[in-house]
């Protein structure tokens, strides 16, 4: 077995035997409180307190290093992670101006470098990725922090402990997207900055992110020991987190880029790692016959194809999408391919989910009326239609991005379509998600295969359905016009009243599934392999989870 490029360029990287030679840490530091992971992306996720690599940068360099002002319990893997107290205690929008919250800051909180959070801290914060004049402003951290929490537009101290932001439209929503704004220390970068050589102070200030990304400074339970760009990041317990519940049992934790599945579950059953995301569903057998475990939940978390609606789309005709909806044998591709780890979608949330609604459009695998549905809009086996969709071979949520997509073209094939698959590298593709089906990095594709999380009415309906989500705000990449959607969206943004807010977000997403605005495919159930030796792990029904209480045995 050998390992991709990138690892095949590190000196210590040998491939003996069929085994993976992983470049981990020296034999003296393997005490049993050190937990080894191999992650699927290519590169570790920038370290300067905004990630990239999608919500795995989130989970392995943001929810680590950093905290943000609202975070998510990830304790149970019995019920839907919720929105809890993070670096703020409580918030509240001001009854006469709804554009404006009051957060209340956490008292005693330090950053790794031994600086205060405060109110200051949050302003800085806010203004690093919203405030093109600010000194300290980084464009690299916009795309993946902004347009999360589109309707922000800035932050005001009240005091050292009350902060107020301002939303440019009422917003509901915003206490759940600022799960995704992370606190950087505002002293260590200036130190940094002060430290710094360039021409100006924009040379200087993109020296000093440089050199942070290097040696970051967060307030969360892990603190960055040891940096090295697409090799391995080394983090230690924060013996002084401000919560001490939170405090992480294991004293080390090594992070390894290993996007090919295959070397991951090399690596694993050699012993290299402790811990795989996404092992190969054909080794899994052989992963369970070795004594290691497999853990899964199924995660409010979709694997789709996105349809571009841009003038000329293939995908235009909602007699086209819906045959391909139809076309797809979901409990084939779960049985078969992925060895039982994903649970078919029949929608962004199921039956049951407050925002499920009551759509007339049942997405089944139905052959005979897919085929049906695309003799309707004038194609047939004689006269066929051809798609492109953009993928990756690997990365944050993407599961088995290269076989699925594969199955897929093969089973849209039965439907008279021709499937041409252009495949990238996902933090590319990732990138290319937010310029949209307009820009020339899409390449001609009708469609993108990026998996999203769906935890929240941002994340799960708003950033794809709204109209003025298009690029380069958020995220609707096909650039989706509906009207009603946008009325919807506005209803339940401005609801502050849950219940109401869920009527309109239910109605919302009837009406895309009865639209078939998306390919729906597959929720993720996020199938982990690791030692034995590991204990105390909850895998909770979240995207994300939380390293914290894991232990290792001898």
């Amino acid at each position: 077995m050998v390992a991709s490029s990138f690892l095949r360029s590190a000196a210590t990287l040998a491939c003996v035997g069929g085994a993976i030679l992983l470049p981990i840490v020296p034999s003296t530091a393997q005490a049993q409180s050190t937990l080894r992971i191999a992650m699927t992306s290519a590169d570790i996720p920038r370290t300067l307190g905004q990630p990239d690599q999608g919500f795995e940068g989130n989970r392995f360099t943001g929810l680590t290093m950093y905290d943000a002002l609202t975070i998510w319990d990830l304790s149970s893997a019995d019920k839907p992670s919720a929105l809890l107290p993070g670096l703020a205690t409580e918030w509240a929008v001001d009854a006469k101006d709804t554009t404006k919250w009051v957060f209340k800051l956490r008292p005693g909180v330090v950053f790794h470098d031994g600086s205060a959070f405060d109110a200051e801290a949050v302003v800085w914060n806010v203004r690093k990725v919203l405030d093109s004049k600010a000194p300290h402003y980084d464009a690299s951290q916009v795309g993946v922090t902004a347009s999360r929490m589109p309707t922000l537009l800035g932050a005001r101290k009240i005091d050292d402990l009350t902060v107020e932001l301002t939303t440019k439209e009422p917003d509901s929503f915003l206490p759940i997207n600022l799960t995704n704004l992370f606190m950087a220390s505002p002293a260590h970068w200036q130190k940094l900055f002060s430290a710094a050589s360039g021409a100006d102070d924009a040379a200087k200030a993109s020296a000093a992110w440089a050199a942070f990304a290097r040696d970051a400074s967060g307030t969360g339970p892990w603190k960055m020991t040891g940096f090295r760009p697409r090799e391995r990041l080394e983090l230690a317990r924060n013996e002084a987190y401000w919560d001490k519940a939170r405090v992480p049992k294991v004293e080390r934790m090594v992070l390894l880029p290993i996007p090919d599945a295959n070397a991951r579950t090399a690596a694993l059953l050699s012993n290299q790692v402790d811990w795989i995301e996404a092992p190969a569903p054909d080794a899994i057998p052989q992963i369970k016959s070795r004594g290691f475990q497999i853990t899964a939940n199924e995660q409010p978390h979709v694997w789709p194809w996105q349809f571009s609606r841009i003038e000329g789309s293939p995908w235009n005709d909602v007699n086209v999408r819906k045959a391909a909806n139809l076309c797809i044998d979901r409990e084939g591709m779960r049985d078969g391919l992925l060895g039982g780890y994903m649970a078919p979608a029949t929608g962004t949330v199921e039956a049951g989910h407050p925002w499920r609604g009551e759509p007339t459009f049942k997405i089944r695998y139905d052959l005979k009326e897919a085929q049906r549905l695309m003799k309707a809009a004038g194609f047939s086996e004689s006269k066929r239609i051809t798609v492109k969709t953009q993928t990756s071979a690997s990365g944050s949520g993407q599961m088995q991005p290269l076989p699925m997509n594969e199955y897929i073209q093969q089973a849209l094939a039965e439907c008279y379509f021709d499937v041409k698959l252009d495949v990238i590298e996902w933090n590319t593709l990732f990138t290319n998600w937010r310029r949209g089906a307009k820009d020339a990095s899409a390449n001609g594709a009708h469609a993108v295969n990026v998996t999203f999380a769906a935890m929240d009415p941002f994340f799960a309906l708003v950033r794809f359905l709204q109209s003025g989500m298009a690029p380069p705000v958020s995220n609707n990449w096909g650039f989706i016009n509906e009207p009603r959607y946008d009325e919807l969206i506005k209803t339940a943004r401005q609801s502050f009243d849950p219940p109401a807010r869920d009527a309109a977000l239910a109605k919302l997403h009837a009406a895309a599934v009865d639209d078939a605005a998306f390919l729906w495919v597959a929720h993720d159930v996020g199938p982990r392999a690791m030692s034995p030796k590991i204990k105390n792990f909850v895998q909770p029904k979240s995207w994300f989870v939380d390293f914290s209480p894991i232990t290792m045995t001898p």
